[in-house]
């Protein structure tokens, strides 16, 4: 059921805001950019998202100055200004104390005013953001201004297609009607010329200087491979705030509600209450489970330089889920350099691995790739189990460049037409055991 839409002013401005959930705390969402309250809930991402937070707190979620059912404005309000949208929402609902989660671009916002309101600030989240948009000598987690504002431009015709999706949310990257929907949300949201403002206020966005004067129980959480805000920016952000927890998530996507979206509620949910919530109850299936890990990656990268590593490597990653849909798999995490997919027969898996590693050698790397196959636990978005570790240390028992698989994987592809060379029954380590294994060639 869609939360209903209600007014309240912020100076001459009405903002639109919703109410939510419950539970002893409010919590108010402060997105980034542009959005539209009602148009969240077409979205089955979103509603799985609300619905987690939902489920431990009221919260409070409006649309900006400028953009979505609030008032348009003349010009783009500064941070200032737009906390005056927050306390007004605040006020209205009769809120004395909240948390704010601050995601991409709110996070500036919402530190400014835990800074400025710390009376009215419970606690701070933080998803995804950072506290200086452009590069600057003593800040190399971004990218200078110039180049951020001729990439703005010429994505700007994109951003009412979705055709920027792969940025976004790569693991949607291939799903027309996710892509048609964040076109739709954004055409809705906000005006192109409205956009390019917004864009250069973001370029301006510097609060560095605010973050050891933060003085409430603050939670930064960002995702690894993270492609529109490198990590290290949330990372040094969380050093900077006294007491600062940061947690560091598996997985590309940029938007909480896309992707691993239990984890990140859960992360959350315990931060605030000391409670994880209930945890879905793990199922347990058939499966073979493959393993890739890129070889040297920690003396490429040093000698590659962060720039040229993190793009050889997205490119990668890019071609490691593009195989894994060709195949039928399902990608589960992005561990860095390397990555976990599972298949419902072991036979794709092991073409798979070697399409895989016949991309790496065309970008100039070598994987090592273990498989095996039997019962694992599904839960949510992630899996587990005994068959997953064994995986685990067959890839890493696997030489430079080579598709290592267990018996087991062997014996179920028997007419497949797949070669295997013995390699013998490698320790397997913390296992306590080892495994016979085979090369696939």
């Amino acid at each position: 059921m869609v939360p209903e839409t209600r007014y309240t002013k912020a100076g001459d401005v009405s903002i639109a805001y919703q109410v939510f959930g419950e539970g002893d705390l409010d919590l108010v969402i402060v997105q980034g950019y542009a959005t539209h309250l009602d148009l969240d809930w077409e979205s089955p991402l979103w509603v799985d998202f609300a619905r987690g937070l939902g489920s431990f707190a009221r919260v409070l979620h409006f649309d900006k100055r400028g953009t979505g059912l609030s008032d348009r404005v003349h010009e783009i309000a500064t941070l200032e200004e737009r906390i005056d949208d927050v306390r007004a929402v605040l006020d209205a609902v009769g809120s004395e104390r909240a948390v704010l989660l601050g995601i991409s671009e709110g996070a500036p916002m919402s530190l400014l005013f835990s800074a400025m309101h710390p009376e009215r600030t419970a606690a701070l989240v933080l998803y995804g953001g950072m506290a200086r948009s452009t590069w600057a000598p003593d800040y190399p987690w971004a990218s200078p201004s110039d180049a951020l504002l001729e990439a703005g431009e010429l994505m700007l015709p994109g951003l009412y297609t979705g055709e920027d999706i792969e940025v976004w949310m790569p693991s949607y990257a291939d799903d027309r009607d996710v892509q048609a929907f964040m076109g739709r949300y954004r055409r809705s949201a906000c005006s192109p010329d409205a956009f390019l403002k917004l864009f250069l206020m973001f370029l301006d966005v510097d609060v560095r200087h605010v973050l050891p004067s933060v003085r409430v129980p603050t939670l930064v959480l960002h995702r690894k491979g993270d492609r529109v805000v490198n990590w290290r920016a949330g990372r040094w952000m969380a050093e900077q705030i006294p007491g600062a927890k940061y947690v560091e998530l598996p997985g590309r996507d940029h938007f909480p509600w896309a992707g691993d979206t239990n984890a990140t509620v859960a992360e959350i949910r315990e931060f605030l209450t000391g409670d994880r919530g209930p945890q879905p109850e793990a199922d347990r299936v058939l499966a073979a489970v493959m393993f890739t890990d890129i070889v040297g990656s920690t003396h490429l990268a040093a000698r590659l330089g962060d720039e040229a590593w993190t793009a050889l490597l997205e490119r990668f990653q890019h071609a490691v889920s593009a195989e894994v849909r060709r195949h039928r798999g399902r990608e589960i995490k992005s561990l860095g350099d390397g990555g976990l997919a599972t298949f419902d027969g072991p036979g794709r898996g092991v073409q798979c691995a070697k399409a895989i590693s016949a991309c790496a050698t065309a970008l100039g790397l070598q994987v090592r790739t273990g498989l095996h196959c039997g019962e694992i636990e599904l839960m949510g978005a992630d899996v587990g189990g005994i068959a997953v570790h064994i995986a685990a240390r067959i890839a890493a028992a696997a030489q430079p460049g080579e598709v290592l698989v267990s018996s087991t994987v062997k014996d179920l592809v028997v007419g497949s037409g797949l070669v295997f060379e013995d390699r013998g029954t490698p320790e397997l380590r913390d296992l306590g055991a080892s495994w016979h294994c085979y090369s696939a060639g």
